[in-house]
């Protein structure tokens, strides 16, 4: 039987959890898991120390990117393996995810789950049907690389030194990736719990709508389209819309697994669906992690702390 090839999982997160317990269970002989994060972490350190192939990471405060675009970056140039998957801290890792990851690049490449967003508050629970429709389901028909867990090689890189580079110099680090390695992502959703409060909601909506603007001005454009025709049919033709808007959503729903009440608001969502990419386009800057960001142009990033 082959052996498996040594992988690297790449772990951004504020200290030890049940993420890194779950991802780190995982490893096998030659692995190893870097838990990276802004500044010394003594619990990740201490707990670190009980498993093998697990390593602190510090990657600093960063300057003219996203904090997870630099823990990224900093875990990148740490891996000692040619394989690298990325991860989250904020969803559940099965025992089997790990190897699933593995499997998929051996049949098909670099390959991606997809998350399904679920709102910790009011608003963002009634506009998980547009993270629905732009997290899960676009995410898989047009094989956008989620951050969250995914699989591939240095090699598919084609010049890794620019691209840790640029990495450092903006926000979205599976947007910048979208545009250097061409990935299959794969229906296997991952439940991610979003906001938290309504102001949280709002930043993560216009942290989203800018990504798509800097990454994907033609899907933004789309968006744009596409939201403006929503809206217009929500207005004219309000029992129609609300119908077909449900039954579609339910049907999305269905085939993602998703077993939430929420599709039931797909009709306001559709009908503010324009204003809420108005919104998003208006904003100078939103708040990610403890950090405000003022996101020029893809590669001009101002960083702040957040005083709100």
């Amino acid at each position: 039987m082959e052996a498996a090839t040594p992988t690297t999982v790449v772990l951004p997160t504020t200290g030890w959890n049940d993420a890194c317990e779950q991802v780190a269970a995982q490893l096998r002989p030659g692995d190893e898991l870097l838990v990276v994060c802004d500044d010394p972490c003594e619990s990740v350190a201490e707990r670190a120390e009980e498993y093998s192939g697990v390593r602190l990471i510090v990657a600093g405060e960063p300057k003219g990117c996203s904090g997870k675009a630099n823990a990224i970056a900093a875990g990148m140039e740490a891996a000692e393996t040619e394989r690298i998957v990325w991860t989250d801290d904020d969803f559940y890792h099965p025992p089997d995810w790990l190897e699933g990851l593995r499997a998929d690049y051996d049949r098909q490449g670099p390959t991606a789950e997809v998350p399904v967003f679920v709102g910790r508050d009011p608003l963002a629970a009634v506009l998980e049907p547009t993270h629905v429709i732009s997290g899960t389901l676009a995410v898989f028909l047009a094989n956008i690389p989620w951050a969250g867990a995914l699989v591939f090689e240095r090699g598919d890189l084609e010049d890794e030194a620019a691209f840790l580079a640029d990495l450092r110099r903006t926000i979205s680090d599976d947007g910048l990736l979208m545009e250097h390695v061409e990935f299959t992502t794969v229906a296997r959703t991952r439940r991610v719990e979003i906001g938290g409060s309504i102001r949280e909601t709002l930043e993560n909506q216009a942290r989203f709508v800018q990504i798509v603007r800097y990454h994907d001005p033609a899907g933004l454009a789309a968006q744009g389209a596409i939201g403006a025709a929503l809206t217009a049919a929500c207005v004219l033709f309000p029992l129609p819309a609300f119908l077909l808007t449900t039954a579609l959503m339910a049907g999305v729903y269905a085939a993602f697994g998703i077993r939430r009440w929420t599709f039931l608001a797909a009709y306001p969502v559709a009908l503010a669906a324009l204003p809420l990419l108005c919104y998003g386009l208006a904003r100078r800057s939103f708040v990610w992690g403890g950090r405000r960001y003022r996101w020029r142009s893809k590669f001009d990033v101002a960083v702040e702390a957040d005083h709100e």
